[in-house]
C-alpha cells in the first residue's frame, strides 16, 4: 500500500540507519544533540551551562550524563570562540554532521516521493 504521508515514509526510511552508532543513543540524548546542532547552524552555538538548563528535555543532572555520553560517543564536542577561554560552547562533530546529512537526504526522498 502507497502511503502518501511522507513523515511515515521518512520514518520507513530512516529505519535503515539502525546499525549506526547515533541510533544507541536516546531520545532524550537526540533531542540534546539535534538542539546543539541546530544552534550551532543558526550561529547561535549553545554553551554548556545553556545546555544544563534545558529542563524541558531532562533535568540538570541527566542533561549533564547525558552531554558526557555524546562527547564520548564523538557526537558533540566543546570548542571555544575568540579569546574567551573559560566559555565552553557545543558543536556537532562530523560524525554527527554526517548523519544529519544522511537524514536531510532521506527527508527530500520522503518529499520527492509522494510530490
Amino acid at each position: 500500500m502507497k502511503t502518501d504521508n511522507a513523515f511515515l515514509h521518512f520514518l520507513n526510511l530512516t529505519a535503515h540507519f539502525e546499525n549506526e552508532p547515533i541510533h544507541q543513543i536516546d531520545l532524550q540524548a537526540k533531542k540534546i544533540l539535534e538542539t546543539i546542532a541546530w544552534r550551532h547552524q543558526s550561529g547561535q552555538a549553545l554553551t554548556v551551562t545553556q545546555a544544563m538548563r534545558m529542563d524541558h528535555i531532562a533535568s540538570a543532572a541527566t542533561i549533564h550524563r547525558k552531554l558526557d555520553y555524546l562527547r564520548q560517543m564523538g557526537l558533540v564536542q566543546n570548542i571555544y570562540q575568540g579569546k574567551n577561554r573559560r566559555t565552553k560552547f557545543m558543536a556537532p562533530t562530523k560524525l554527527s554532521a554526517r548523519y544529519f546529512e544522511k537524514i536531510n537526504k532521506v527527508m527530500r526522498k520522503a518529499l520527492h516521493s509522494i510530490a
